[in-house]
């Protein structure tokens, strides 16, 4: 029988929570955290800058020039496909972990790699992607910076003593962290930490985010401008028909959204049947993002000014409709060849042409009313995460008022995508990889669960006064028999535990066969449960001890009141199945009055 002295005991103090004291170390690290968050994204922002004037203008400078004023000339085709070239070089000689828009890796980390980055690849992603958005991708710093500001939280991790699970925490932090300092949403940045990267919803992970977020934010305005980078001031009616007008664009959002992962998706299944190395595709992208400059200069780089113009809606309308066309095709393609960005600023840029397109259909309303609901819908449908686009879009335009019609197209557009799409933009790339994500959280049934509502109270036992020789015979018979079996005295009190693999080794081992099953159990370690422990308690020690079978006992007086096995583990799961399909109704009208 397996020794137990290494399993906890049951008597865990139960109650909502299973946070401890070490949360406070981890609200400690993600203050640092917080602080190289915003000294991350200062940096990766100056470096795109520095990229773009020496890409677009031939000068060493930080100053932020639009790329349309560049001398080039027809000549800027070829910027795009030196600086793809360039990451795709950096991607096959230095990580290809690179490649990519930085979120979807981020949450392989957690889900597969035990939360741990490479220091290479915390300064290679900013890199490239300072090369990629500064020679003319039609990108948003937010994904580079959501895996760079990871990737310090990760380092930090893993110089001190954690878990893995406290390990996430910290790159989830510094994720939020880098979010916060490119956009000053505190708040959105802590929604897209649970909506997308936890994978949980417990206080030893949500409070280093926070701290972390809130750290950023406090630290922001002494790099970078405090104020909302797009301010919106129009004023908002919310009446029935902005309402049904909320839920048409969420809807058309929603269906936007998954043409666009069909782009992207399309796209990267054409370079993978290209015959040359992948480390060619970027720059194959790179050619398709300059000819998209040629015919609307304006689709290149990250775009914030599009969505300023966009929200104070002096846009003409076949201007945003080639803006759109362009910076879709441009944006699929590039993406999809490998190349390194994010797309939460496309995605707001697309979702906002898409609300200015609609807005001569839709209730008349302030301008770029109709083009901000568009972009938080295209937002939350794309990345599934209605809330964090709600408060993201609010932040980012400091208008409070804008949120209920914002949630409403948010959750509209969400809840087309999930009845749509298998999969979400994000979590298609981690899926092509061989790895399934479940964005769905529940209440573990065995958490609910006690171990007296799950035991089998018919236990089949044998006595302790057994002879070796008799238990021997009793597994050597043809009569099919259980694999292990609860040894009781006379008092019903279990003194050991029976296994089939014991009477093998004892016939090997030639043990005499007059002893009693009392005198050979004697001093082994006891692998039992108790009728009020939790499901989840014991499942866990049953797999650390690789134990099948357990007695449950009376914690006064150790006598046997039932066993748990692993079916009756399942039976459990079994029963949230039933109650997940099993469609009844409970109130039924009665005829007749």
């Amino acid at each position: 029988m397996k020794s137990s002295a290494s399993i906890p005991a049951p008597h865990i103090r139960l109650g909502d929570f299973t946070a401890d004291r070490r949360v406070l170390l981890l609200m400690g690290l993600a203050i640092p955290v917080g602080v190289a968050g915003v000294g991350a994204a200062w940096g990766l922002l100056r470096l795109i800058a520095l990229c773009t004037n020496l890409a677009y203008y031939g000068r060493l400078s930080l100053d932020d020039l639009p790329i349309d004023g560049s001398p080039w000339g027809v000549w800027t085709v070829a910027v795009p496909v030196i600086g793809c070239l360039l990451i795709g070089l950096m991607a096959r000689y230095g990580s290809e972990k690179i490649r990519g828009h930085g979120i979807p890796e981020a949450m392989e980390a957690i889900l597969i790699g035990r939360s741990r980055i490479q220091p290479k690849v915390a300064v290679l992603k900013p890199l490239s992607s300072a090369v990629s958005i500064g020679t003319g991708g039609p990108f948003g710093a937010e994904g580079p910076i959501i895996m760079t500001g990871g990737a310090i939280g990760s380092l930090l991790g893993q110089l001190v003593h954690v878990s893995a699970n406290e390990r996430k925490a910290l790159l989830v932090a510094g994720a939020a962290a880098g979010m916060t300092a490119v956009f000053a949403t505190p708040i959105a940045a802590t929604l897209l930490a649970v909506e997308l990267l936890l994978f949980e919803w417990k206080p030893r992970s949500f409070l280093p985010v926070a701290v972390a977020a809130v750290t950023a934010a406090a630290c922001r305005p002494l790099l970078l401008d405090g104020a909302p980078i797009f301010a919106y001031q129009g004023v908002v009616a919310f009446g029935a028909a902005q309402a049904l007008g909320c839920v048409a664009l969420g809807v058309l959002a929603g269906l936007g959204s998954g043409v666009l992962t069909a782009m992207v998706y399309a796209a990267e299944d054409a370079f993978a049947r290209l015959p040359i190395h992948w480390m060619w595709w970027p720059a194959l992208g790179g050619l398709a993002i300059g000819v998209g400059g040629l015919i609307e200069p304006a689709a290149l780089g990250v775009g914030y000014d599009n969505i300023r113009h966009l929200l104070s809606g002096d846009m003409v309308l076949t201007a945003v409709l080639l803006l759109l066309v362009v910076k879709a095709v441009i944006w699929s393609v590039s993406l999809g060849s490998g190349t390194s960005g994010g797309v939460l600023a496309p995605l707001l840029i697309f979702g906002g042409a898409l609300g200015a397109l609609a807005t001569p259909l839709l209730p008349a309303a302030d301008p770029g009313f109709w083009a901000l609901v568009g972009m938080a819908a295209m937002m939350g449908g794309t990345m599934r995460a209605p809330l964090t686009a709600t408060l993201f879009v609010v932040e980012l335009t400091g208008n409070f008022s804008v949120m209920l019609p914002v949630l409403a197209a948010c959750m509209c557009a969400y809840g087309v995508t999930v009845l749509l799409l298998k999969r979400s933009i994000l979590t298609e790339k981690i899926a092509r990889r061989g790895h399934h994500v479940s964005r769905e959280y529940h209440v573990d049934p065995f958490d609910l669960a006690r171990v007296g509502s799950l035991m089998t109270t018919d236990v089949h036992t044998l006595p302790d006064t057994l002879t070796v020789a008799q238990a021997v015979d009793h597994f050597t018979t043809l009569e099919r028999r259980h694999t292990s079996y609860p040894v009781v005295d006379a008092r019903g009190v279990v003194v050991g535990e029976l296994t089939r693999a014991d009477s093998l080794a004892w016939t090997v081992d030639g043990v005499d066969g007059n002893l009693t099953l009392a005198d050979v159990l004697a001093g082994r370690e006891l692998f039992t449960g108790h009728p009020d422990e939790l499901a989840s308690q014991l499942a866990d020690r049953m797999a650390l001890s690789g134990v099948g079978r357990v007695p449950i006992v009376a914690r006064e007086d150790g006598r046997l009141l039932g066993l748990v096995g692993r079916k009756d583990l399942l039976r459990l799961r079994a029963l949230r199945l039933a109650d997940e399909h099993e469609r009844v109704a409970c109130l039924r009208w009665r005829a007749g009055g």
